[in-house]
């Protein structure tokens, strides 16, 4: 007989399922149920077939898997049911939703324990691992709302924001090219590569080093809604107010950030290269710089959500009737929650994307780096 591979979210998932049953119905009153008898015992049976089973297997892939859909498969039986019944849900429908994520948890750990040589493998784990999570958050999100009641006006559900979503794409897609490819970008170009520029000067001449670096610790404390009407006023009600937001937010971690990296090379190697009688642009471009590029990149990961924060922002005090933060201020006001939260929604994607685009190129720019090769 197999010995059973006891953990204790399978554990007390099985515990939490017996509860489940003890407090029947899932939803609404005894004889108005929501959920039909075949829907309960669907859901009890994924739940607890799928934990015991992951405790009997030896393989963590198999185990995974089984989790995998128990888990998921709990949960969409859950929510389905629900839906149209929203406020309706009892004590048992929560803990077999709580039981399900369990079961999820499992599943990531399961497969956060898999070693493998091949790259596609470790490639897939990577994403599998926080997608998984990043959709329990969602799942969690659904099932409280529409089995809590609450009401949408407050917190719309995951699915009531994705159907806005659907049904708005030209109106966000206006936005995002209002704020993203025009403010953002622009202002975000602009203001790393000033403050790229100014610290080389920096660097170049102590005075300005001196003088420059405790100003950038000021500046980088300036209250963006004091800058943001400042700029409007001086720039107009177009994108490029908004754009110069973002190059007053991006200037200063660039500058601070490369003077640092640029004096991140060590003594032997500056001495080599005045051994070598390098003048100061070859040990600049040949050492210096190399050197300071996982600091570069820092900052400019780090402006990559700043430029779309400051855009957003700038927008509150002053723009024409498109872009994201007259979007969400002008919904605001007019009580659509779902749209605002549409737009947090497409903000929070750009943003990854943006910063996933960066960590793409500093990964090929620095390969040598210990913390990109992982030595």
């Amino acid at each position: 007989m197999k010995r059973l591979r006891l953990s204790w979210q399978a554990v007390s998932a099985i515990v939490l399922c017996l509860l489940a049953v003890a407090t029947l119905p899932l939803a609404g009153a005894a004889g108005n149920a929501p959920f039909a008898g075949s829907s309960t015992a669907l859901v009890l049976a994924l739940v607890a077939v799928s934990a015991f089973a992951s405790m009997m297997v030896r393989s963590a892939p198999l185990a995974s898997a089984i989790l995998f859909v128990g888990a998921h498969g709990a949960a969409w039986v859950l929510i389905s049911g629900i839906a149209g019944n929203e406020g309706a849900a009892r004590a048992s429908f929560f803990l077999l939703i709580a039981a399900a994520w369990l079961l999820a948890w499992r599943c990531v750990s399961e497969l956060a324990s898999i070693r493998t040589a091949d790259r596609a493998g470790n490639a897939f784990l990577r994403l599998a691992i926080p997608t998984i999570f990043g959709v329990w958050i969602l799942v969690l999100w659904e099932a409280v709302v529409r089995g809590a009641g609450i009401p949408f006006l407050l917190l719309p559900p995951p699915s009531a924001i994705a159907a806005r979503i659907a049904n708005s794409v030209p109106v966000l897609a206006a936005d995002v090219n209002q704020t993203i490819f025009k403010a953002v970008l622009v202002g975000y170009v602009l203001g790393c590569g000033a403050g790229f520029a100014a610290a080389i000067a920096a660097d170049r001449f102590v005075f300005l080093r001196r003088g420059l670096l405790p100003i950038g610790n000021m500046a980088a404390a300036l209250p963006i809604i004091g800058v943001a009407p400042i700029m409007v006023m001086w720039f107009g009600f177009d994108w490029q107010s908004k754009a110069a937001v973002v190059v007053v937010m991006t200037f200063f971690p660039m500058l601070v950030n490369t003077v640092v990296g640029l004096a991140a090379s060590g003594h032997m190697e500056r001495d080599l290269m005045r051994t070598y009688a390098s003048s100061y642009w070859q040990t600049l471009f040949k050492l210096r710089l190399p050197s300071a590029m996982p600091f570069i990149f820092n900052a400019l990961k780090i402006n990559s959500t700043l430029a779309l924060i400051g855009a957003i922002v700038a927008e509150f005090f002053g723009t024409p009737v498109v872009g994201m933060g007259f979007r969400i201020s002008t919904e605001v006001g007019r009580m659509n929650i779902d749209m605002v939260w549409a737009e947090i929604a497409v903000a929070a994607v750009a943003g990854s994307v943006f910063y996933g685009a960066v960590a793409l190129v500093e990964r090929a720019v620095t390969f040598w780096h210990p913390s990109i090769r992982g030595g």
